[in-house]
């Protein structure tokens, strides 16, 4: 065939060249061959022998035949894999398959040129599963020209010539071996992990890339592209308290730990304070973001805080002795700082700790040992040094404390001599005044007007005198337990413009009567645990709009010290009347008129018997509104009770007789 025969207009100088030699390697072929005895060939300086076959590029193929080299051309193959479509609209492509790219997209092209192979690697060749296998030629044609080959096309197969083995061409044989990666994956019979290996394609792609970017060949490159993974966003972490570690590290609800000089993140929300000043700080303090709680933990010192965020700091139940001047000045905005049961005196307070805490609300000082009123901001509305030994109230005591409402003093070493008569007058908004557990004989004088609540039980006071209270016009709550008050030593007008008041204690005291000239408004007395052997008649019938409560417990009341009028204004009003505990021999004359009465306490008592008038009255239609009535602990003998004593109340149930005395006795 004559070698200017070309395949057409389009076939490019390659496409000649192969043309070319395929029809000399043929030509050379098909010309008969005489056999030579152990003839060998001689190609590129080595010795072939007879019937060895080689390819010397990708489209020819030689054979040794007779001591003689011929050459046949075999045409290229021109094998595509099929894409895999992934999720998400991605293409994998097959292997042995190059990736091109172009203006941010990847073009697929079949490789055609030689690939060498690398070293260590073992070469594999596997013929192609889409070309058909070589028929031998008939007999009669064996000889004749071959035909030149038909333009290629996609869906046509390569044509093979002869019946020699067709070596398939490096570029399209896949690999068998992943050996750039150390998984075992290779070793599987099909194909079925074709997905499960490109799921570490991401991570495995960009670290060989950056550490050794001549390690992988393109073909494994376009096998592991890379396929961007898509991760769900994690949930914040919960919210949880910060606990100091013992090194100053802050840990988050016991889990990870961060030093103070900075390491490990904390699980959970960042603190927003200052790393450098938690290392004073011992393990249990509680933290948030407006709070430090070190309560019962050990402190010996002020530990040193700078936060503007910080509105609480309790520092309770600790040893600090000492606090310097500058130790809250990193504290800009506390409003509630809490230093009771330590160890702080007069020497331990600098003359400005607290003043430069311009917000400051609450300041709790009890159970320390100062000796005097430390200076304080004027922005306090609570203050509270109970359980000192503070020794004296001076009219400097106070000053500038305009704004507080709430002032405790208990269990101090105040008296009538050491309270100066002009210490309160600075505390114009003062309600609530505690000075309970002191040595004052006498209700101090020159209170605020505003005040609303004075307690002063547990002191020495045996007096009332008049004028003491006068200007608290305001007060609702006065209490005087636990005194040595009795009712010839408490003035006649003592508290006339008590208007306001409504609950009077005097309970553990030495009276021996009910007072007289109580205040009007009264709703609560309280007279328990004195001595109280007589309840005067008309003694309540000035109060308006009449006491509601009466609880004289633990007296000497007797029968004979209650009579018919000794409850008179109180017939609408009082709700519970307290008279257990006392030396009562029968049902007290005038109960049965109290229509608001719902609770009676009589046990405790010496009471016999329960007459039939005492508790219900027989000529009202209506009946009695008492739902508790107490009779247990006397001398009744239930089975004596008249069938009409009880009738009235409505339900059975709310009479208590069990137990009595002689009951107790016999069980």
């Amino acid at each position: 065939m004559k070698e200017g025969v070309t395949y057409g207009l389009r076939a490019s100088r390659k496409d000649e060249r192969q043309k070319s030699r395929a029809e000399a390697a043929t030509a050379g072929f098909n010309t008969p061959v005489h056999p030579v005895p152990n003839a060998r060939c001689l190609v590129n300086g080595i010795f072939l022998f007879e019937g060895a076959v080689w390819s010397p590029d990708a489209c020819n193929m030689c054979q040794c035949r007779s001591g003689a080299v011929q050459c046949y051309g075999v045409p290229c193959l021109n094998i595509a894999l099929p894409a895999l479509r992934l999720q998400g609209g991605h293409q994998k492509p097959g292997r042995g398959v190059k990736l091109e790219k172009t203006s941010g997209q990847k073009k697929v092209r079949p490789q055609t040129g030689q690939r060498k192979a690398s070293k260590g690697k073992v070469t594999v060749e596997v013929k192609p599963k889409t070309a058909p296998r070589p028929q031998p030629l008939p007999a009669q044609k064996k000889h004749a020209p071959s035909p030149p080959p038909p333009p290629k096309t996609k869906q046509q197969a390569p044509e093979v010539f002869g019946d020699l083995p067709v070596a398939t061409p490096l570029d399209t044989i896949p690999d068998i071996f992943d050996y750039d990666d150390h998984d075992d994956d290779d070793y599987l019979e099909d194909a079925s992990d074709a997905d499960e290996d490109d799921e570490d394609a991401p991570v495995l792609l960009n670290r060989r890339t950056k550490t050794s970017p001549g390690s992988r060949s393109a073909a494994s490159l376009a096998r592991k592209q890379t396929i961007p993974v898509f991760q769900k966003p994690l949930p914040p972490p919960p919210r949880r308290p910060k606990v100091l570690s013992p090194s100053g590290g802050v840990r988050a609800g016991g889990g990870a730990v961060r030093g103070i000089g900075g390491g490990a993140n904390v699980v959970g929300r960042p603190v927003i304070r200052p790393s450098t000043y938690m290392a004073s700080l011992p393990a249990g303090c509680l933290l948030s973001d407006a709070l430090i709680a070190c309560g019962s933990t050990g402190l010996t010192s002020m530990p040193l805080i700078k936060d503007a965020g910080i509105r609480t700091l309790y520092l309770a139940d600790n040893k600090i002795s000492k606090i310097p001047v500058r130790a809250l000045h990193g504290l800009p905005n506390l409003q509630w700082l809490d230093l009771s049961k330590n160890k702080l005196d007069d020497t331990s307070l600098g003359l400005d700790v607290f003043r430069n805490l311009t917000k400051l609300r609450r300041l709790n000082l009890d159970g320390n040992n100062l000796t005097k009123i430390p200076p304080l901001p004027p922005s306090l509305l609570e203050l509270k040094i109970n359980d000192n030994k503070l020794s004296g109230l001076t009219p400097h005591s106070f000053k500038g404390l305009s704004q507080l409402l709430t002032l405790e003093l208990e269990d101090n070493h105040f008296h009538d001599g050491n309270v100066s008569p002009l210490a309160f007058r600075p505390l114009k908004k003062l309600i609530y005044l505690r000075l309970d557990d002191n040595d004052f004989r006498a209700i101090p004088s020159s209170l605020p007007a505003s005040l609303k609540e004075l307690h002063l039980s547990d002191n020495r006071i045996e007096v009332v005198h008049a004028g003491l209270l006068n200007k608290t016009v305001n007060l609702r709550i006065l209490n005087l337990s636990h005194n040595k008050i009795r009712e010839d030593r408490i003035a006649p007008r003592a508290w006339i413009h008590l208007r306001k008041l409504e609950t009077l204690d005097l309970s553990h005291n030495k009276l021996v009567h009910v007072p007289s000239f109580l205040p009007v408004g009264l709703v609560q007395l309280a007279l328990h645990h004195n001595q109280i052997e007589r309840i005067p008649g008309y003694v309540f019938a000035h109060l308006q709009p009449g006491l509601v409560s009466i609880h004289l417990s633990y007296n000497r009341l007797r029968e004979d010290g209650i009579n018919e009028v000794s409850f008179l204004g109180l017939r609408h009003s009082l709700n519970e009347l307290l008279l257990d505990h006392n030396q009562l021999r029968e049902i007290p004359r005038g109960i049965v008129q109290l229509r608001a009465l719902h609770v009676l306490r009589l046990n405790h008592n010496y009471i016999s018997s329960v007459p039939m008038n005492a508790l219900c009255d027989i000529t009202a239609r209506d009946d009695s509104p008492l739902l508790s009535v107490h009779l247990q602990n006397n001398l009744i003998d239930r089975r004596l009770i008249p069938p009409t004593a009880l009738t009235c109340i409505k339900e059975y149930s709310s009479v208590i007789l069990h137990p009595q005395r002689h009951e107790q006795i016999y069980e």
